[in-house]
């Protein structure tokens, strides 16, 4: 028995038990149109992937048992943290989605003094709607554990924890500044039986100030660049994950 449907849930899960899901219940009987006896899977943030069986649906009621866990191997093994200035909204939920299909663990809404979206009470008025999305995208990508979506924040107000190794992708490094893959290699290059924890920081889409661009290097954050050619905001988001992610071996 297989289940192609993933849905995650916010609640334990138990082999042989009867679990209600009367929120699903309309996508399940309506949008979907599964039947009583259909299979499908559930994931709840454990590091388990539940295969279950429909009992009971209809539009309004659903409940499964719970017949087998199964352990994956989808979660990312690295904590990368990705600062993201906000963008133009069609732009950032993008980036959620697909940071979440590449292996970003964390991720953290920043306004900048370029941000299209400010002040933060505007980006806090959003965060249902981001979570809904990471979880959606967590569903369809194999993982069990959507990435946390941390507190909309300025960013004069960021504080690089001591233990997080924190690269700034910067259009205007200078030519001694090395690539974001060079950066990373050299790191893993260092003998650390375990990477300590990640962190990318990509501007908005008009680009940091020097003023805060001095300010987060000051507090610890190491210029790094993409490349030769200048990227879109959305661009050199997904483009950074990808090289950490690769060059840690997580791709």
């Amino acid at each position: 028995m297989s289940a192609r449907h993933r849905f995650f849930v916010e609640a334990p899960l138990t082999v042989g038990e009867i679990h209600r899901l009367d929120a699903l219940a309309h996508q399940l009987a309506t949008v979907l149109r599964l039947k009583s006896g259909d299979a499908i899977t559930l994931i709840n943030g454990d590091g388990y992937e539940y295969l279950a069986t429909l009992t009971e649906l209809s539009p309004r009621r659903a409940a499964v048992q719970v017949q087998e866990r199964h352990p994956t191997n989808a979660d990312p093994q690295i904590d990368l943290k990705l600062y993201l200035c906000s963008l133009k909204q069609d732009k950032f939920e993008w980036v959620l989605q697909k940071a979440t299909e590449l292996g970003a663990t964390h991720i953290v809404p920043v306004v900048s003094q370029r941000s299209v979206v400010r002040p933060v009470s505007a980006l806090a008025a959003k965060h249902t709607r981001w979570s809904a999305i990471l979880r959606e995208a967590t569903e369809q990508c194999g993982r069990t554990r959507p990435p946390v979506l941390a507190n909309s924040v300025k960013l004069s107000e960021i504080e690089l924890p001591r233990d997080v190794y924190g690269f700034l992708a910067w259009e205007e490094a200078g030519e001694d500044a090395p690539t974001l893959g060079q950066a990373v290699s050299a790191l893993c290059l260092t003998g650390l039986h375990v990477l300590p924890p990640l962190a990318l920081f990509i501007g908005p889409e008009g680009g940091l100030a020097l003023d805060e661009v001095q300010s987060l290097v000051a507090r610890g954050w190491r210029i790094v660049t993409l490349g030769r050619r200048i990227l879109r905001a959305e661009t050199a988001a997904l483009a950074g994950l990808a090289i950490i992610l690769d060059r840690c071996g997580e791709l």
